[in-house]
């Protein structure tokens, strides 16, 4: 089964995301737990704690097709030691957030080695980084995004994630996230069935389906290989519509949350709909349409 959703809106509290993506006949969602604009954030309180665990059983959307996102002020591979802590108290607290709602996973950019060290030197970086949040913390599982290589984020090649996984002992505790997006404008072409194949199967070879908990389902405002990260509507884009078809009908893909991040949140509903029309498998329970 396909668990098609949306990233929501938190807006006045995490309890009210559940049933945002209820509204949208989302079968997941993603979320930011706090204010993904500043480095703090207020400790959840036990009724918004127990409302959200409330509202998600409500919705019937299972715990395993949540994936919150960490802020994106968080940068795990700072080549700057101080700077770096201040990311590691944040990306600590996220996690520890995640905890407390009950969840599995938390979404995270790998970071941007700033222009300052190597990319393998910012592996190192990164890895020492997300062990030292997963010693601190319990059950839940750091999921590593896929980047479009914009200015020195890392993460824009599969041989990325592979060399960070390597580096962590915990893998067990770690995750992959692959944005159709951002992978488009790192250079992996999507857009035909033999070039999507051609992709998912160098995934596989590269990091394995195993560590994949996760895709953001996005098409691109901007071309192959641009390195700019800009999301388009799903079918409007430079990916196109075949890319998105192909997800649908990929077994590899099930029982993971698929979440649409694109420009039009009005469209959200819209664009479930349409996705759950291109599986085969499932034209008949799409939730998007009762």
């Amino acid at each position: 089964m396909k668990y098609i959703g949306a990233h929501v809106s938190a807006a006045g509290g995490v309890r009210h995301a559940p049933v945002n993506a209820s509204k949208i006949g989302a079968r997941a969602f993603a979320l930011f737990t706090r204010n993904q604009k500043r480095w703090t954030s207020p400790p959840l309180a036990d009724t918004e704690t127990h409302l959200f665990q409330v509202n998600l059983k409500a919705s019937g959307i299972p715990v395993s097709a949540v994936l919150p996102h960490a802020g994106y002020l968080i940068n795990p591979g700072h080549p700057d030691r101080e700077k770096r802590y201040k990311s590691l108290k944040a990306f600590v607290d996220e996690v520890h957030r995640a905890e407390v709602l009950g969840l599995q996973y938390l979404n995270i950019h790998p970071g941007s080695h700033l222009g300052l060290v190597s990319e393998q030197e910012c592996f190192d970086i990164i890895a020492d980084t997300i062990s030292t949040v997963l010693n601190s913390s319990k059950g839940v599982t750091v999921v590593i995004e896929t980047t479009a290589g914009q200015g020195n984020s890392v993460g824009y090649h599969f041989e990325h994630l592979a060399e960070i996984i390597k580096r962590i002992d915990a893998q067990e505790r770690l995750g992959v996230c692959i944005d159709t997006a951002h992978i488009f404008a790192a250079g992996y072409d999507i857009r035909s069935a033999k070039g999507y194949d051609a992709v998912m199967n160098e995934f596989d070879r590269l990091v394995g389906f195993r560590f994949l908990k996760g895709v953001h389902l996005n098409d691109s405002k901007t071309p192959l290989g641009s390195r700019v990260d800009r999301h388009a509507c799903i079918g409007k884009g430079e990916i196109g519509e075949l890319a998105f078809r192909k997800i649908m009908n990929d077994p590899r893909l099930d029982g993971i949350p698929l979440i649409l991040e694109t420009p039009n949140p009005d469209a959200y509903r819209e664009e479930i709909s349409m996705l759950y029309r291109f599986d085969k498998r499932t034209r008949l329970s799409n939730p998007a349409e009762r």
